[in-house]
């Protein structure tokens, strides 16, 4: 790899032919303005359509412009660690492929890391063309995320970011297989700020984060980042378990000090079925932290690759707890 490298751009993309010519055009303008030697690596993310064909199309005209391809799909997190894994610059850019993260943004960032700052994320201040259902889902789940990770996440803050190469190295420490990069570049610390940019509406094809997969990011951010899901499981059986001893006192009190008979039929199956969906769900909060658990112990790599151009050598995220850095 060249050590010459100053800025690498890692950016994964999924079935997004229609956007990636436009992108390609302004990275590379991006790349021709900034001081100091520039790479971008793509990583197809188990694309299906021509987007692989047109990067390598590119990567053949510009030396600066490289592939990882993944053997399937394996999620966007995964996909942004194996182009971790593969750059080897000073500072490292990621960002989507879709143009809502607008590469000429990438020059308020340097400026930051200029200045000293490690980390610098890209807050989203406006988001346009979302549906206000998006807009408020995505401002409940910074900020329900907030208040129960153990490490303060900023807000309104995507994976648009600038890193130091110091962090990558701390990054590339922790092999966990439920990924959630956000909540992991916060926890590493280092000096971190923020740059304010009005997030564009996509230029074409469709998102690649539906309700679904935000849903199950958000569990991966929660759990993966906070036990207060664990401990509100335990707040809720004891407050259960309270209601249900005062109930039983206060049963037995009628009974001892008077001659009144309590049916107590309908309160049984309602209490019987208000018990057992706790039950069930404290049970499946604890799941999650299990299944977790499960699948760190399989130790399986998080990704293969297939093909690589334009990169001298492609880092595999191993099995074991230690991570190579090539």
């Amino acid at each position: 790899m060249n050590s010459f490298v100053t800025y690498s751009f890692v950016i994964p993309f999924m079935n997004e032919e229609a956007v990636l010519p436009a992108l390609l055009e302004r990275i590379t303008a991006l790349m021709d303005k900034i001081d100091g030697i520039s790479e971008v690596v793509f990583v197809d993310d188990g694309s299906r359509d021509q987007s692989a064909v047109i990067v390598a199309e590119y990567t053949a005209q510009d030396p600066r412009i490289k592939m990882i391809r993944l053997s399937r799909n394996f999620g966007h997190q995964v996909a942004v660690t194996a182009g971790l894994n593969t750059v080897c610059g000073k500072a490292v850019i990621i960002m989507d492929a879709d143009l809502q993260d607008p590469p000429e943004v990438v020059h308020d960032l340097i400026a930051k890391w200029q200045e000293g700052y490690e980390i610098v994320h890209a807050q989203r201040r406006a988001r346009e063309g979302e549906t206000r259902f998006k807009k408020f889902t995505a401002s409940l789940y910074y900020r329900i995320l907030s208040q129960l990770s153990s490490v303060e996440i900023p807000r309104d803050v995507g994976d648009f970011r600038l890193v130091d190469s110091k962090v990558i190295q701390a990054i590339k420490s922790m092999p966990e297989r439920d990924r959630f990069l956000r909540g992991m570049f916060a926890w590493v610390g280092f000096r971190q700020t923020i740059v304010q940019f009005d997030r564009p509406e996509r230029v074409a094809g469709e998102t690649k984060y539906p309700f679904k997969k935000m849903l199950r990011l958000a569990m991966d951010g929660v759990v993966g980042f906070s036990d207060a899901p664990l401990r509100l499981a335990l707040w809720l059986g004891a407050l259960v378990s309270l209601g249900a001893m005062t109930y039983g006192a206060y049963i037995f009190a009628m009974a001892l000090f008077t001659d009144e008979l309590i049916d107590g039929w309908a309160s049984t199956i309602v209490i019987l079925s208000f018990l057992s969906g706790m039950n069930l769900l404290i049970s499946g909060v604890i799941g999650l932290y299990v299944g977790r658990i499960h699948n760190e112990s399989k130790q399986r790599p998080l990704y293969f690759v297939t093909e690589s151009i334009g990169v001298a050598e492609v880092v595999q995220m191993p099995s074991s707890n230690r991570v190579s850095n090539g």
